[in-house]
Formats: structure tokens, sequence, C-alpha cells
């Protein structure tokens, strides 16, 4: 079983994050010039978040480039897990900044800093309009564990951004600067806490672990339940990409001849299919009894080996 590319979809892709990228890196600038002027640690780190944003979306556009390029002998599953790789820098970067951005706020509070409030509201104000529509166009595309990434980015911006003005407001009507990095704090924290599942999830993926949400127990059950199936054993299950999972196993049935073994086969690659959406399968059908056998039938392999060797080195010296 195979899983296909879809070029129309990845164009649209393609134009969503080069303007994603475009509004961000325009967005980057002015929040840094604005906050330098404000003195707002909440601003700077909106810049700081904005900017490792545009690094994640053009590691997205990278990724969706490779991930439509056709497998080859060199790469046999072709590239799907460039996207999973992308996910996975973006959201380690958003979690050092993340922690960046946490001792900072923690040193303000410490030594108050006064800011601008009316600055800042103004460019938070400009950064939730452009972040909301960025987000609700990655949205109708995240279908994938890096798009999802992106999406991921540009909605924490824009409840990020929309804190700002909150924070923005509290200064103006109270004048209690240590408002700014509390606000600071929070926005890290959130940071933090998409980032992190974003890379528990691409690390099981590049780890070769059981996709999330299957188990290998309930797959196992399921496919031992169709009729000629005596044992599944050997039974591994990974992911080739966030969407493109792959089973491989060892099942034991009755000898039996080959057109009805064939039909098993049919029945369990329609079952994992239909079941736990793994579209990629390689099963090595055991006849039942064949171990007991194997010492009376079959000639040992270490003796197959020595006689293939014998054959080699007796043809090699006529060839002489």
């Amino acid at each position: 079983m195979h899983v296909h590319a879809n070029p129309a979809g990845s164009a649209r892709t393609k134009r969503i994050l080069w303007f994603s990228m475009l509004a961000t890196l325009v967005y980057v600038v002015l929040t840094l010039v604005a906050g330098i002027r404000a003195h707002s640690l909440a601003l700077l780190s909106e810049a700081g978040h904005n900017a490792s944003d545009f690094l994640a979306l053009a590691l997205s556009f990278v990724a969706v480039y490779f991930q439509t390029r056709p497998a080859n002998p060199r790469k046999t599953f072709g590239y799907q897990r460039a996207g999973v790789l992308a996910a996975f820098l973006n959201a380690a970067t958003l979690i050092v900044i993340s922690l960046w951005i946490g001792v900072e706020a923690i040193h303000r509070l410490s030594e108050p800093v006064a800011v601008h409030p009316h600055i800042m509201m103004t460019v938070a104000a400009a950064g939730v309009l452009m972040n909301g529509v960025i987000a609700a166009l990655l949205w109708t595309v995240a279908r994938d564990v890096n798009m999802r990434s992106a999406f991921i980015h540009m909605a924490g911006d824009t409840l990020s951004t929309a804190a700002v003005i909150a924070g923005g407001f509290a200064i103006q009507l109270t004048g209690q600067n240590w408002i700014d990095p509390v606000l600071s704090i929070l926005i890290a924290a959130m940071i933090l806490w998409s980032s992190i599942d974003i890379v528990r999830e691409t690390l099981n993926i590049l780890l070769e672990g059981t996709p999330r949400g299957l188990t290998l127990s309930h797959i196992r059950e399921d496919m031992q339940s169709i009729e000629g199936v005596l044992n599944v054993h050997d039974l591994h299950v990974w992911s080739l990409g966030s969407q493109s999972h792959a089973l491989a196993c060892h099942i034991t049935i009755a000898d039996i001849p080959p057109s009805e073994s064939n039909c098993i086969l049919l029945k369990i690659n329609a079952m994992v299919k239909h079941n736990f959406h793994i579209h990629h399968t390689t099963v090595q059908f055991e006849h039942l009894g064949c171990c007991e056998e194997l010492e009376g039938c079959v000639v040992p392999i270490s003796e197959l080996a020595a006689e293939s060797s014998h054959d080699h080195h007796h043809g090699h010296s006529h060839a002489h």
C-alpha cells in the first residue's frame, strides 16, 4: 500500500506560508522597534516570539517542498519525515525562547522598568489582526504535525498579543509596571506548554515509537479475530510521517494453499486501513508446525551458506 502527495493542496499550502512569512517579518521589525521605544519586555518577547515564528514558517515551507518529492532508491519512503523534523526544530526553538522570556521577566520583577502602554496597545492590536488572519489561513491546511505546529505558533501569537493589549490597558489605568513582566511570564508559560506537546509527538515519530492513539494490543486482537489467523507476533507499528503509519508483523496460519492465505492478507490489510488508518503493511506468514519440522526438513542455514560459498569458489576457479 502507498501514500501519495497532494500537489494541489501543497501548492495552496506554499502560498499561505509565503504570505505568512512576509507578514510575520514585517511585524517582527515593527514590534522590535516599538518594544525598544516603549521599554516593554512584553513587546520585546513578542518580537522574539514572532522571529521564531518566521523561522518556523520558513522551516515548514521547506518541509512541504521536500514532502512533495517522490520516493527514490536512496529515500524509499520519500521525504515524509521532513515535516516532522521541521516541527521538532520549531518547537525546540520556542522552548528556548520561552525560558529566556521567563528569566528576563523575573529579573524585571525585581527591577521594574517604566513602560509606555499606548505604544504597547497600538502595536499589539496590529499583531492580533495579522496573527489572527495567518492562524485562520494555516488552520485550513493544518493536516499534519508540521502545519499544526505552525498553526500553534500563530494561534499562540494571537492570544499573547491580545494579552499585551489587556496588559497595556491595565498599566494605563493603574500605573503598575509589574504587570508587563507578569504578562511576559504568562506568555512564556503558554508557549512552553504548546511546544512541549509538539516535541513529544515529533520525538516519538523520529524514534519510531507507536503512533499516538494506537495500541498494539488492540491491533493484535483485531488481527487475530480474522478467520484463518492463528497468532500474531513480532508486531511493529511506527510512523513514516505525522499522517502516514506503517506496520510489520509475523502471522501464524494453517498449512493452506497460497490462494487462501492471500485472502487472509487482503482482509488484514483492509482491516488495519479501516480501523487504524495504517496504509503501509509488511506481513510475513508462518505455517503452523514449521518450527517443529525445521530440524528434520530444512537444511541448516549455516550449511546452505557453506555450500553456497563452496560453489562460488568452485565456479570462480573454472572461470580462470
